[in-house]
């Protein structure tokens, strides 16, 4: 799969568009710099099962792009972010949020460690550890995932990385009934957003828990 920027570029600005975001070019060259990354550090160290460069755009950066409206908080953990996902693509267009990216594999956090050093990019902290046994200095404001766990796990998980007012943004494709059905009384589900990704097929939608 050759990696044609130019064509991925088109991908990335239509969707954007589509999703009314606004980017700058240096951001958008940001992420096509991230996925060009992939997409080397993918044919050695398999990263993702994603293989086709255009399939990652919409699959990973626009998927994880369509999160960026509804975080309104500063300080995010974005929980088996594997090569960084959504967290890497959060940070280059929310630059005044910062995001802890934690993994247990390796060889995905010299990755994004690769990724901070070569793009420069300062509000992102690559963490190697199982995230039950990562003990935060200070609370985080919300926990971010994405194809992690089911939501009763996530918040099992990482219930200890946040407060009384911390939050819980879980990714999901169809809408998740069973698993709403199991979400513990101690915690409540604050909101439910279908989203928009351009080309995805399947639903995706973010859901919002809140410690009761």
């Amino acid at each position: 799969m050759s990696f044609d920027r130019q064509k991925l570029s088109t991908i990335l600005s239509d969707g954007i568009q589509t999703m009314s975001l606004v980017l700058s070019d240096e951001q958008q060259n940001l992420l096509l710099d991230y996925l060009e990354r992939i997409h080397k550090w993918n044919k050695a160290f398999n990263l993702t099962s994603v293989r086709d460069p255009e399939q990652m755009m919409v699959k990973h950066i626009l998927d994880s792009l369509a999160v960026a409206p509804f975080l309104t908080d500063k300080r995010y953990i974005d929980v088996g972010t594997g090569p960084g996902l959504p967290g890497i693509p959060l940070a280059i267009v929310c630059p005044d949020k910062h995001f802890t990216l934690l993994d247990s594999l390796g060889k995905r956090v010299r990755f994004m460690k690769q990724c901070a050093f070569e793009m420069k990019l300062t509000n992102i902290n690559p963490i190697q550890s199982r995230v039950e046994e990562h003990v935060p200095a200070q609370y985080y404001d919300a926990v971010l995932s994405r194809a992690f766990a089911s939501l009763k796990d996530m918040l099992h998980w990482c219930e200890h990385l946040v407060d009384t007012q911390g939050k819980f943004l879980a990714l999901k494709g169809q809408y998740p009934t069973d698993e709403i059905a199991a979400i513990p009384e101690s915690f409540t589900l604050e909101s439910s957003v279908e989203l928009l990704v351009p080309g995805l097929e399947g639903e995706r939608h973010l859901l919002t828990v809140q410690k009761s």
